[in-house]
């Protein structure tokens, strides 16, 4: 049996089986110990999708999610659908356009987002000239047809007319509080940035109702590493409150997220009803090996209420040429988790390995600082507080993956070499003991992690 179907239990979403023999104390004797990963149906195989930029994902419409993305040709747009997130990495890919071979609209294909409204589906994506690249500018089309997968659906609505006739890219559109909002990246003259963010509000799906909105351009150091640049903004609303997330610096290692918040009751055409958050939310990761995340999507799970983060990364750091047309930005998802304050936590791009899971006792979720394995109430560094456990027993890191949990006696460390141990389903979660000793179970105690002959009940989320 190999190391992913351990993991999985024969499931496709990564169960968390435990590995007992027949007969043992505590095997289960009904289903197997699942993580919340596998029962949400957030996929864990990474990529998800090779080789495609600036994902979006749709939620579920009629049973399936709608996939987009730029190719690396940047020379056409393509779908994909699935009734699960997971099953968007086998997906038929249908080019439901491709742009004109000169003239007008014959030069990049970026960025492309579908989206259903007042019952049409609408395609947003940056489009510019074949005898001028760089004359970029948005666009959308128009599909009357109820399944947005056929080509001949798809019409050419327009040019989105915006308020400076200027650089601009990544549109995307959200609906709130019954208004219907476009938000863009674009170079504003006299600006010294290569684009900042804009909301406006539509009066039709092409058309700008408002003027325009800059609700936030690059000054920050982390923000203009390479290039003076804000874009790819995604919205989404929680728990009293829109965050617009966008992706700054150049597309190498140096791109990265930033978070802006307004208050769900605000007016979201006035610059003031945002707060920018000091320091970016999603960035490169040498651990984890995952580099210049962006450009990212929200979309929810299939039990219809968790929030997924769509994103690229590379898997390398180094890049031969202009990162631009380097081809492996690969699309990528993760649980979107939420602190008790209300706020996201997006944690680290994680690497390679199966289902993640935190482990709580109450409201006191275990976690490392450093090698020292303690319990905090909701750590903000959402990352340490991240496992898998493998096939072998071992229970490895999520952002520091070279490190495992190592117990010694009644130390609990995080270290190089790690200690196998078996999970024991119990009412509300699982006990943890060692494979070695039977007797050794990990228990909480006095704000860290330690041994004892019983053990804390840990529930796995």
């Amino acid at each position: 049996m190999n190391r992913r179907t351990l993991l999985t239990g024969g499931a496709a979403l990564g169960t968390l089986a435990v590995i007992l023999p027949a007969g043992a104390e505590g095997a289960p004797h009904a289903d197997p110990v699942r993580s919340d990963a596998e029962i949400y149906g957030v996929p864990t195989t990474q990529p998800l999708i090779s080789q495609r930029a600036d994902p979006f994902i749709s939620r579920r419409y009629d049973g399936k999610y709608y996939f987009t993305g730029s190719v690396p040709e940047y020379d056409r747009i393509v779908l994909r659908s699935s009734p699960t997130l997971a099953g968007l990495t086998t997906a038929t890919e249908t080019t439901i356009w491709t742009r004109p071979s000169s003239g007008k609209m014959g030069g990049f294909v970026w960025a492309p987002e579908i989206h259903r409204i007042g019952g049409k589906w609408y395609i947003y994506f940056t489009n510019s000239d074949a005898n001028d690249i760089w004359h970029i500018r948005p666009f959308v089309l128009e599909s009357a047809l109820d399944d947005p997968m056929d080509p001949a659906g798809w019409t050419v609505k327009g040019e989105i007319a915006l308020e400076w006739d200027s650089f601009a890219l990544d549109a995307t559109v959200f609906s709130h509080r019954g208004r219907q909002y476009l938000l863009w990246a674009q170079s504003e003259p006299e600006i010294v940035a290569n684009s900042s963010v804009y909301i406006a509000e539509l009066a039709n799906p092409w058309t700008l109702k408002s003027k325009p909105t800059r609700l936030t351009t690059p000054t920050k150091s982390w923000e203009i590493q390479g290039y003076r640049v804000n874009e790819g903004p995604a919205v989404i609303a929680r728990n009293g409150r829109v965050f617009l997330t966008y992706s700054a610096s150049a597309t190498d290692a140096n791109y990265c997220m930033g978070l802006l918040t307004a208050d769900a009751h605000a007016d979201l055409l006035d610059r003031a009803s945002w707060v920018k958050s000091p320091d970016p939310i999603f960035v490169s990761n040498d651990d984890t090996k995952r580099w210049g995340p962006g450009h990212n999507s929200f979309t929810v799970a299939e039990d219809g209420k968790t929030d997924v983060l769509v994103y690229h990364a590379r898997d390398y750091k180094q890049i031969t040429g202009d990162p631009l047309y380097d081809p492996n930005r690969h699309t990528r998802v993760q649980k979107l988790y939420w602190h008790p304050d209300g706020t996201p936590l997006f944690g680290v791009p994680v690497g390679d390995g199966g289902p993640i899971v935190r482990l709580s006792s109450g409201n006191q979720f275990v976690h490392h600082a450093g090698t020292a394995v303690q319990v905090a109430p909701a750590p903000k560094d959402l990352g340490a507080t991240q496992f898998r456990f493998q096939d072998d027993g071992l229970v490895q890191s999520v952002d520091k993956p070279s490190l495992y949990l190592r117990i010694d006696r009644t130390s609990v460390t995080l270290d190089a070499t790690g200690t196998p141990v078996t999970r024991i389903p119990a009412r509300g979660g699982v006990t943890i003991r060692t494979v070695a000793d039977p007797a050794v179970y990990l228990r909480v105690a006095a704000g860290v992690v330690t041994t004892g002959t019983t053990g804390t009940v840990f529930k796995l989320s």
